[in-house]
Order: structure tokens, then C-alpha cells, then sequence
């Protein structure tokens, strides 16, 4: 006979269990609210289209969607969740409550935009203070990466259209701060397109570029201590100029597509003013090379924008492109930084991959769909998930150290959110006791 080994233990299922709270690993996100004041802030922000007689602050009610989709809701009838335990999140309006909310906010128009941005700058100003050397001005520059994702949807929706990839859904266009190698990163700008929106939409980067500058701290609106860096999509003239134009405005690390012009002045650099290119410890990068090039071969190229060139081996079974040369894989980016080695600033080019990840996150957190139909009312699910995920980005910063900050959001909520406690009153105040066993 076969020994049976490793099997679950036999348990009976029953109801009526007292004092216990599901997801009570939350309360790092409620008091994340608490501690940087957001509650307060966007409380006040939504106050003009609070009625009378209402139970309900608006603030609290998109605050619990947003904990909602942080804790991995994707509608708003995810709410729910927080309903059934007031004695974490306090009580929670219904269902119905919480979809007048979004058409009000619709309603409005830009006016509830403006006013969630401007809460959201003011609690921006304060938690980097609060969040001392872990703050991702902590190196005296912030870096913005300006990025586009797909959004697909699978019934008809205002604005949803078939996209350049050939699915069917939107094209919203995002702005995330780079928090580096030891955080993960927030949203700063959120901007919903129609699914047939182009990649090099130069007025869509301005319309992004633009509050996500507002949402910094104020010494960050303007100077080179700030970095808007995105790939190819950005590389127009128009988004360069509008970048260049404004005197002391940011510095800029911005993708360029491979023109036959590029191309033929990447042919005319000598061998010797080949760099190689280096990694983020310093080492030197095997198989890949940095140059400067003439930035005369665009027309009428902003004064002090530089042109610098990558060409590296491709890895086995990767398609050449007609701009590659000599089998070396082409690509290029324009900046306006000097005094920096040129691969040095390649490297910093390249460290736009983090917006990827940014991006997994946020899909992850809300935008892997769009539940709602107008687009005026997705725009403001756009805000909801943006806040999810300054909340995420914002509770590691204050509460987490070490590699535990790199967490993504399943990740924090398999191991952190997702722990179970017992909710015990005593003396006037409620305590939460985890179980000790829960690692």
C-alpha cells in the first residue's frame, strides 16, 4: 500500500466567526492616506460638488475606490470589499453612491480634473519631504518617463477604436517618476486616447509633459534638475522645440527614429570617436558602442540639442532593420545635457526601460480595463488609478526598505495586503493582531 504524504489537512467550513478582518494588510494604504494627508486633500478638492444633505464626503468615496483597485479591484463594484470591514476603512457608501459620484465628476468636466491634480501636487510636495533619502529627489534630479500603453476593450465603448496593433480598445498616454534602481516609481499624469491615437502625437506629449511638471514639487517645474525622458514616440520636432523653447525648462532624453539622414551621418563617424558603452556598476558593455553625431543632418534642430548614436550586435535571431548598418543594430536619442560622458548619458537613455515595468504595475492596478462607457467617466477611472498607484508607490517609500520597496502590486498583495488579523477593542481603541506565524 502507497503511503500518502503531503496531503492538505482536513478542515470544516462554517460561518459566523467574530473579530476577524479580511485584507488586513491594508491598513498600510489607510494609513498611508492618514500620514500624507491625501484624505484632507482631495476632501477638499471634490467640496464644491458635495450637496447639502449628503452622508457620504466625496473625498472618502473616491478614496475607497482608489483602495479598492489598489487592493486589485477592477470595477467599481469592487468597493465592496472595504464595505465589509468598517472597522478598517470606516463606512463605505453603496453602490449606487459611489457610480453618482463618477457621473457628477464627469459631469463637470475639466474642473474636477484640475481640482484631483491640484490635491494630488499638494500631498506630492509634502511626501517627498516626509519620505527623506528614499524620495526620488534624493539625487537631486527627477525623472519623468512619458510612455504609452493599450488598453483593450471587448464591447463597445466611446473612444474605443481599432489601434495600431490591430486589437481594439484606447491609447492612453502616461507620465511616471523614476524613483531608480531601488523604488519602483508614481504617475504624474494620465492623459485617455482613442485607440487610433498615433505614437508621435507631438500635442498629446505637450498635453502630458505639462501636468506632469505641475505635479512636481515647485523647485522641480522648472531647470534642468528635472529629466523628461521618452522613447521614439516623443522624437518630434515640435515636442523637442516646445521642450527647448522655455529657456530653463527640463532637460530632455528623447527617443529619434533612425532617418536616412541619421543613417548617413552615423556612416561618416570615424572609428576612433566610437565609446563603448557602459552598465549601471560602470563595467564596460561587450558588443556595443556610443558616438556623437553632426546634429545638422535635422532641419531645423533647437539650439543645444545633441544627437548620440548606439550600435551594438544583435542578439541570435534578431531582424536587422533597413537604417541598421554593417549588421550592427542602430538606435538613437537626442538631449540637451552636457558636461556628462556620452555613455553616461546613453545609460541614462536606456534606464527609460523602468517605464515598462510602471506600466505593468499600472495594468495590473486598474488599467488592464476600462469599465466604465464615456469616455469623460474613464478619464476620471484614469485619476482613480492613479492615485491606486501613488498609494503603492508611496506606502514602500514610507513604511518598506531594502528589496521589499521593488515589490510590485501583486506582489505586495500576495504577502502583505492579503494577511488576516483579528480586530480586538480595548480601552476605547481597536487593535489589529496579525497571526504570529504569518511570515
Amino acid at each position: 500500500m502507497k503511503k500518502s504524504i503531503g496531503s492538505y489537512p482536513r478542515v470544516r467550513v462554517e460561518g459566523g466567526g467574530r473579530g476577524v478582518v479580511s485584507q488586513a494588510g491594508s491598513v498600510l494604504l489607510v494609513e498611508t492616506v492618514r500620514k500624507t494627508g491625501l484624505y484632507q486633500a482631495i476632501s477638499a478638492a471634490l467640496a464644491p460638488w458635495r450637496k447639502s444633505r449628503a452622508v457620504h464626503d466625496l473625498g472618502k468615496i473616491l478614496l475607497d475606490v482608489a483602495l479598492a483597485v489598489a487592493l486589485g479591484g477592477d470595477c467599481l463594484a469592487d468597493v465592496g470589499m472595504l464595505r465589509a470591514e468598517p472597522g478598517v476603512f470606516g463606512p463605505v457608501a453603496s453602490d449606487p453612491t459611489v457610480s453618482r459620484l463618477i457621473d457628477t465628476l464627469a459631469g463637470a468636466g475639466p474642473k474636477t480634473l484640475t481640482a484631483i491634480r491640484a490635491a494630488r501636487a499638494e500631498v506630492h510636495e509634502d511626501i517627498w519631504k516626509l519620505a527623506g533619502t528614499a524620495a526620488p529627489d534624493a539625487g537631486r534630479q527627477v525623472t519623468v518617463d512619458i510612455d504609452g500603453v493599450l488598453v483593450l476593450a471587448h464591447s463597445e465603448k466611446q473612444g474605443a477604436t481599432a489601434t495600431w496593433k490591430k486589437t481594439f480598445g484606447h491609447h492612453p498616454l502616461m507620465g511616471f517618476v523614476d524613483h531608480g534602481q531601488d523604488g519602483s516609481g508614481e504617475p504624474v499624469a494620465g492623459l485617455l486616447r482613442p485607440g487610433n491615437a498615433g505614437s508621435n502625437t507631438a500635442s498629446d506629449h505637450i498635453n502630458v509633459a505639462g501636468p506632469a511638471l505641475a505635479q512636481l514639487p515647485k523647485q522641480y517645474r522648472r531647470g534642468r534638475q528635472t529629466l523628461i525622458r521618452t522613447d521614439s514616440g516623443g522624437g518630434t520636432h515640435e515636442f523637442v522645440a516646445w521642450l527647448a523653447k522655455r529657456g530653463r525648462w527640463p532637460s530632455y532624453s528623447v527617443g529619434m527614429t533612425i532617418t536616412e539622414q541619421i543613417h548617413q551621418a552615423v556612416l561618416k563617424v570615424p572609428a576612433p570617436a566610437w565609446t563603448a558603452a557602459v552598465e549601471p556598476g560602470g563595467e564596460i558593455r561587450d558588443g556595443a558602442w556610443v558616438a556623437e553625431i553632426d546634429g545638422d543632418c535635422l532641419k531645423g534642430r533647437p539650439a543645444g540639442m545633441r544627437l548620440i548614436v548606439r550600435k551594438e550586435r544583435p542578439h541570435p535571431g534578431a531582424q536587422l532593420r533597413f537604417t541598421d548598418a554593417d549588421g550592427l543594430r542602430l538606435t538613437c536619442f537626442a538631449t540637451n545635457t552636457t558636461r556628462v560622458p556620452i555613455a553616461q548619458l546613453e545609460l541614462r537613455h536606456r534606464q527609460r526601460a523602468r517605464a515598462e515595468d510602471r506600466i505593468r504595475a499600472a495594468r495590473a492596478t486598474g488599467l488592464r480595463n476600462l469599465p466604465l462607457h464615456d469616455t469623460a467617466q474613464n478619464q476620471i477611472w484614469l485619476e482613480i488609478i492613479q492615485i491606486a498607484l501613488d498609494l503603492l508607490a508611496w506606502m514602500p517609500m514610507l513604511a518598506l526598505t531594502g528589496k521589499t520597496r521593488r515589490w510590485e502590486p501583486r506582489r505586495l498583495r500576495l504577502r502583505l495586503f492579503s494577511a488576516a488579523a483579528q480586530l480586538v477593542t480595548t480601552a476605547r481603541r481597536r487593535h489589529l493582531r496579525f497571526a504570529r506565524h504569518w511570515p
